[in-house]
């Protein structure tokens, strides 16, 4: 992963590559935040435990965006906002 870009390397050999921009939470995440996952549900996803974001390979491959609303994306923003002061 780079600060815009999330790799994700295949079973079969292929990478997929996608834009952080689709993944608000991983946008906001830090570099250590973005580096701690796991592969879920036999490796059919990938879960961030610190960002709470989970993301289906099947939808990388279908180049769907996160489907979380504007108004869940703002009230988990502002908490993690809050937090950190």
């Amino acid at each position: 992963m780079t600060d815009d870009t999330l790799s994700v390397d295949l079973g079969d050999g292929r990478t997929i590559s996608v834009p952080l921009v689709g993944f608000p939470r991983l946008v906001h995440g830090t570099p250590k935040e973005r580096n701690n996952w796991r592969l879920i549900g036999r490796g059919e996803g990938i879960h961030w435990e610190d960002l709470d974001e989970d993301i289906s390979i099947e939808g990388l491959l279908a180049g769907h965006a996160s489907g979380e609303s504007q108004a869940s994306f703002k009230k988990w923003l502002d908490k993690r906002n809050s937090s950190r002061k």
